[in-house]
């Protein structure tokens, strides 16, 4: 094929792309779309369908992942092309498929053709994540994406089983007089009977959020929250181009948009809300703390990533589904962007990551710089670009709910003080990266970049700068002009603002309305916007005077113990092949032994007296004639002895 594949793939993404471009327009006309195609079973009450669902949340995904992708092809051409890599055809063939699989877990109209898709998009990655197998660690790092993600799987899938089980359906949406479950699960609150199956020993509420934790293991697992988020730094292994894809509109989105897919669900447990705040809350300190030290560029986009998604959980937690998938967009832009700029980097240094070993290249490569610059600025969250208007959106949100409970005030918290971290290790990044003297001959004398390349920083960067005017919710807050929020008017309907939050309808809040700081919403827009951007400027400004010089020191060095643990990832990664190697493993050979010594044993036991007692009665069957009229003989005269002998008794 062309160029080894690239061509048909430029071409399938780009058609995907006019496709869901398409969707969007259908969409806005007020032509939502859902159609069930093949049934798999009706047997009542359970019924099994594949079909597609299109409306404003699907087809916006849709758009997000299929512009991502084309971007990423046409990167591609200049990225893994230009340097004679073996294996184009598998390369392009496995991001035809991981392309496809996203698209299908966006627009699946149920449950389980999700977790199917859901399933497609771990094997893609574990795929990609591999493709230069034949390093040993390019294979780990696959298998540990695969395991690791796997494992909380197992939970989503229980958690299908039970919300099939339960309500009978596992449509996302009603359609045809089936209503979805998350209807079903609604009615059950205040009458059980409208679900299938509820056990007596637990309330209707009880088992609706233990659904939806279930659930949840699936999300934590595939969009790296705590504390399944190790597999991720591990799958930088894999070709940058196929990083940018998996943080950007792939793998980790699909964790976040399931959530907010299954929201009307969620927001009928206050517990599983505040699950989710707390989890994405510490997430986004967790790993914005360990990407502070990193030297290697794509190490601190990893770590990055996780304390995003953080933000995202964070947001949808909070009940803000509008700003959780605000988050989503923005990052799908600005992450690819700067994944696809340290793609760029790499080539500019005949293959180098190491941080340390670059500088200087700001000059040298102006479009790269300034797109990259872009990228940064959007995940710093610095005004105006898209990262602070959706990161702002979520702790405005977070607040108002905090000053009511203690637990989303703490994770409210934890999310705004991993804003100076991000800060910081963003801005040390670009410094150590761009800026400075050249501290190695690569950095000195840089490759070239072509078109290709260029091509998509450019495009990306554009949205980086501008995606945030699509939910200007602050100034809409404050100035009250209208059509400001245009993303909140395109999701809205059951959940499109934050005051359609259930959270206090569910609970013994109801009816008591939000808090505001100074009793005042534009008083919280103006301090919680402030607050972040004042905590985001403080940490850029600290990299700024400790690497923005010629010679920059690697001050994290100072930090003794405390770097140690940062640059140890916290040791969880030993804690885990401990768990394995102390509990898992000896309970794992414990069974092993019961297996094959008892399970075993009583069936190799019966198999061996059968085997016996059939060897010894094949002795006697010898085919004479005379033979077997000596046994007759024999038996007859026993048979008269013993009723001779015991014939009374036995009468």
């Amino acid at each position: 094929m062309p160029k080894k594949g690239a061509i048909g793939g430029i071409v399938a993404t780009g058609g995907s792309l006019v496709l869901s471009v398409l969707a969007v327009i259908a969409v806005a006309g007020g032509s939502e779309y859902q159609h069930t195609y093949w049934m798999w079973t009706d047997s009542a009450p359970i019924d099994l369908s594949f079909g597609i669902l299109i409306d404003p949340l699907s087809s916006l995904m849709l758009v997000i992942v299929s512009l991502v992708a084309f971007l990423v092809h046409i990167f591609s051409l200049g990225y893994m092309n230009a340097e004679g890599e073996t294996g184009l055809p598998r390369y392009y063939a496995e991001l035809g498929l991981f392309t496809f699989s996203m698209l299908a877990f966006v627009y699946a109209d149920n449950l389980l053709m999700a977790f199917m898709f859901f399933e497609l998009v771990g094997l893609c990655s574990y795929l990609l994540i591999g493709f230069w197998f034949r390093t040993d660690s390019a294979a780990s790092a696959a298998k540990k994406a695969f395991l690791v993600t796997r494992f909380g799987d197992y939970f989503f899938l229980i958690g299908v089983v039970g919300i099939l089980a339960t309500f009978g359906t596992a449509q996302f949406a009603s359609v045809g007089g089936t209503e979805s479950f998350a209807a079903v699960a609604e009615s059950s609150l205040s009458d059980s009977s409208a679900a299938l199956w509820i056990p007596d020993a637990v309330s209707a509420q009880q088992w609706i959020t233990g659904l939806g934790l279930l659930v949840l293991g699936g999300v934590i697992g595939k969009s790296a929250q705590f504390p399944l988020h190790t597999w991720l730094p591990d799958a930088m292994e894999g070709p940058t181009t196929v990083s940018a894809l998996i943080h950007a509109a792939t793998m980790v989105a699909a964790g976040v948009y399931l959530v907010a897919r299954m929201f009307a669900f969620y927001a009928l447990s206050p517990t599983a809300l505040g699950i989710i705040a707390f989890v994405g809350g510490f997430t986004a300190l967790f790993a914005a703390t360990m990407g502070s030290v990193k030297n290697d560029v794509k190490q601190v986009l990893a770590y990055s990533t996780i304390s995003q998604y953080g933000y995202m959980m964070l947001g949808l937690g909070v009940g803000g589904y509008v700003a959780g998938v605000f988050h989503l967009m923005n990052h799908a832009f600005f992450k690819a962007l700067l994944f696809l700029g340290a793609g760029a980097v790499i080539i500019l240094m005949h293959h180098e990551q190491d941080m340390w070993k670059m500088g200087g290249l700001k000059d040298k490569a102006p479009v790269v710089y300034y797109t990259f610059l872009a990228g940064a600025l959007a995940l710093a969250g610095i005004i105006p670009f898209s990262g602070f208007w959706s990161k702002d959106e979520i702790l405005f949100d977070a607040i108002i709910l905090g000053l009511d409970d203690p637990v989303f005030l703490m994770a409210y918290a934890m999310g705004l003080t991993a804003v100076f971290f991000t800060g910081f290790y963003t801005f040390r990044m670009v410094f150590l990266t761009f800026h400075g003297e050249p501290r190695s001959e690569a950095a000195r004398d840089p490759h070239s970049v072509g078109w290709a390349v260029k091509v998509p920083l450019i495009t990306l960067g554009a949205l980086a700068t501008v995606a945030g005017v699509a939910n200007l919710a602050p100034v809409e807050k404050l100035t009250g002009i209208g059509n400001a929020t245009l993303l909140t008017d395109w999701l809205d309907g059951e959940y499109g603002g934050y005051d359609a939050l259930t959270y206090h309808q569910y609970t013994d809040t109801a009816g008591l309305g939000y808090e505001y700081i100074a009793g005042s919403e534009g008083t919280t827009v103006l301090i919680a916007g402030a607050l972040a951007l004042g905590l985001a400027l403080a940490g850029a400004g600290l990299a700024y005077y400790l690497y923005n010089v010629p010679r920059p020191e690697p001050h994290v060095e100072n930090l003794g113990s405390v770097r140690d643990v940062l640059y140890s990832n916290y040791y969880l990664d030993e804690f885990q092949v401990a768990l394995a190697e102390r509990v898992t493993m000896p309970i794992a050979r414990a069974a092993n032994t019961f297996d094959q010594s008892v399970v075993d044993g009583v069936v190799n036991g019966s198999g061996s007296v059968s085997l016996f007692s059939g060897d010894r009665l094949r002795r006697i069957q010898t085919g004479a004639v005379t033979d077997y009229a000596a046994m007759l003989g024999i038996a007859l005269v026993l048979l008269l002895v013993g009723f001779g002998l015991y014939g009374g008794w036995l009468l």
